[in-house]
């Protein structure tokens, strides 16, 4: 099977080693990793807006109003700016991977990481859907493995693959003796 599940390579296992994963997430997760920065940067912005509003209408810190208006464009500029170039980096660099071996991703947009989590060493797998998520029909996907590094999660599936996904792996991972430790 080589569909945008799980991959196997044949019958014998092949070794696990760190590589690009093939997959990219949805499309749709641009308009999600939008939506996000919009509504992190939006309440700063707004409440600078407020202050400069304020201050010009009481004029009880005339001084202030100026330098208000301008962290209310700063802001303005600087998250309108995050909220158009993050998302399409994100996408460019966001893969994910899973074949009959191991899980694979690759993810960041500033600071990017590749991770690769041997089936064995699976422990757990979620899937999450918040509200954002569910208008867009996109899910994040997490497994979690026995690793200080943490879980590996996939941000951006489509929310019917993510549930697909995490089937195969709670199967695959069933399979495999041991308690993922």
């Amino acid at each position: 099977m080589s569909t945008q599940g799980i991959t196997h390579s044949g019958s014998a296992r092949t070794a696990v080693r760190l590589r690009p994963p093939r997959h990219r997430v949805a499309g749709r997760a641009v308009a999600l990793w939008t939506l996000r920065a919009l509504l992190l940067w939006a309440p700063p912005t707004a409440v600078a807006a407020g202050l400069a509003t304020a201050s010009g209408i009481t004029g009880l810190v005339p001084q202030a109003t100026g330098p208000l208006w301008v962290l209310t464009a700063a802001l303005g500029a600087l998250g309108l700016l995050v909220a158009l170039v993050m998302p399409q980096w994100r996408y460019r660099v966001h893969r994910w991977e899973v074949t009959g071996e191991a899980v694979y991703t690759s993810f960041g947009w500033l600071w990017q990481e590749w991770r690769v989590a041997p089936m064995a060493r699976i422990q757990t797998v979620d899937t999450e859907r918040g509200p954002l998520q569910r208008a867009l029909g996109l899910a994040t996907l997490t497994v979690t493995t026995a690793s200080a590094a943490g879980p590996l999660r996939i941000d951006g599936l489509d929310a019917a693959l993510a549930a697909d996904v995490a089937q195969q792996l709670t199967e695959v991972t069933q399979a495999i003796p041991g308690d993922g430790t």
